[in-house]
């Protein structure tokens, strides 16, 4: 019988400790696994609790209560205080904020500034935290404002609100200020205005001497003019004067002192059906204007197409509704008597139907007509928009000459018959306007352009580009001026004398 010698081998110390560490460390990965595992239920667990939770509900912050402790919140169509959660930030909780609240009402969270609501224009701030403000059918409400917006909201701006809370919360970066007007200076200079040097002369007497030389003025006891009208036949350049006034004044100032301001106010869009709408507009570009000059900066008040809106009051012309404007303005203007540094700049090609209360001195003290440019003037004209960095077939100086001799070409146009029984023949060289020569240069720089794209010349503009631009503009124009009503001939011509009975158009 034999005898088994196979013996087993003990594991020694060592082993036994490296087997023991390797199950320590997977019982460690597996309380681990579990832990994590526990956790992802329990978060599990908490989304189901959750959905089976009652539905947020948000409301507005107005204030904390006099004690600072409660939260007046408007929810639910209510005003009501709530208790603030320990865990939120009090400093977050500015009047128009939107907060949600958790079980019992209880503030839990402040989610920024409602986005949505309705448009009203605030009217007049009361006090530092609160405003009247009408809506477009002029009914007015006293509002609070949110805490963004309390310290930059002035009259004229805009509003996001909330009527039922009674909160403004956010301004809308469109007032009516700045749709009627523009709050920049033009970049439009005296050296781009053509043939009005004689205005230009009267305007800069009357406008920036009292700017450039308060001192003088203070010393002769002189008091600078208050208004200045612009008138005559349209396109001759009285928008282009105002414009070159606003930019000289703020080249002028100069010296760290602040820039001008230019409000070029659209008269038919002062206009409202709503009444006493266009009052309040008129009211709030003044308003402005008085804010602006109080930091002693030049502001120029410029309105446009003036008779639009400032007729006679009775004449019967339109709807009476200048009864009632005109007087706003004539207190407003009477209201700058007190300021400085504000002028106001009128312009219209229909003097004659503007009310005479804005005409007589202390108000538009100074008048100056713009007239329709004789031959320097057209020449000079034609400099401002046919210069040599233009494409040129010959010398701008050929050009222009050969261009004013055409357009003061002897042509008839109308004949008119004047009320002593005689009989006047206008030319087409009579209804010349600075805007009619641009547009004739620009007809000839499109013919230059034409021909070079057709392979007929490459040169550019032409003295036969020229030609060719005037006839097109004078046959264009034939067509156009009422002949129904004779007077509006002598007044577009710019003609003064004899009623005028009848008119002729000539072919």
């Amino acid at each position: 019988m034999e005898q088994n010698n196979t013996h087993t081998v003990e594991p020694t110390p060592a082993d036994l400790k490296r087997e023991n560490k390797t199950l320590s460390a997977r019982n460690a990965k597996l309380a681990q696994l579990l832990t994590a595992s526990k956790r992802k239920l329990q978060d599990l667990q908490s989304q189901i609790d959750s959905l089976a939770e009652p539905a947020s509900t948000y409301g507005v912050f107005l204030a904390f209560d006099r004690r600072g402790h409660d939260a007046e919140v408007f929810t639910s169509g209510r005003r009501m205080r709530l208790k603030v959660s320990p865990n939120l930030d009090r400093s977050q909780l500015q009047t128009g904020a939107l907060v949600r609240l958790g079980d019992g009402s209880l503030v839990v969270e402040a989610c920024g500034y409602p986005e949505t609501g309705n448009t009203a224009t605030l009217t007049e701030r009361i006090g530092t935290d609160r405003a009247l403000v009408s809506d477009h059918n002029g009914e007015e409400k006293v509002v609070q404002l949110a805490t963004p917006i309390a310290a930059t909201a002035r009259a004229g701006d805009t509003l996001l609100i909330d009527p039922r809370a009674g909160v403004a919360l956010e301004k809308i970066p469109k007032t009516e200020i700045s749709s009627l007007s523009l709050e920049e200076v033009p970049d439009i200079t005296y050296a781009d205005i053509g043939g009005l040097d004689t205005q230009i002369e009267q305007i800069h007497d009357a406008v920036e001497l009292p700017f450039a030389h308060p001192d003088l003025y203070k010393t002769y006891e002189l008091q600078p003019p208050k208004g200045v009208l612009l008138y005559g036949p349209p396109g001759c350049g009285k928008t282009l004067i105002a414009k070159a006034v606003a930019n000289s004044l703020a080249s002028r100032v100069g010296d760290g002192a602040a820039p001008s301001w230019f409000l070029n106010v659209k008269g038919p869009e002062l206009l409202n059906k709503f009444v006493g709408e266009t009052e309040r507009r008129i009211r709030l570009i003044f308003e402005r204007a008085r804010e602006l000059a109080s930091a002693g900066r030049p502001v120029i008040i410029f309105f446009d197409e003036m008779e639009s809106i400032f007729r006679t009051r009775g004449s019967g012309v339109s709807s009476d509704m200048e009864t009632t404007v005109v007087p706003q303005l004539l207190t407003e203007m009477d209201g700058v008597e007190s300021l400085s540094n504000v002028i106001i700049i009128g312009a219209t090609n229909r003097e004659e139907l503007i009310d005479p209360a804005l005409l007589r001195p202390g108000r538009l003290d100074v008048k100056v007509r713009v007239e329709r440019p004789n031959r320097n003037g057209a020449r000079d004209i034609f400099t401002r928009y046919l210069r040599e960095t233009v494409p040129l077939a010959a010398p701008a100086g050929e050009l222009i000459d050969a261009a004013v001799e055409k357009l003061f070409t002897p042509r008839p146009y109308v004949e008119l018959e004047l009320s002593d029984g005689s009989r006047e023949v206008l030319h087409y060289s009579d209804f010349i306007s600075g805007a009619m020569i641009s547009n004739v240069v620009d007809r000839a720089k499109k013919l230059a352009i034409k021909d070079q794209l057709a392979g007929v010349s490459d040169a550019g503009v032409t003295a036969t580009h020229l030609h060719e631009a005037i006839e097109a503009e004078q046959d264009e124009s034939e067509d156009l001026p009422n002949t129904a009503n004779p007077d509006e001939w002598s007044r577009i011509s710019g003609r003064q004398g004899e009623v005028v009975i009848s008119a002729r158009v000539l072919r």
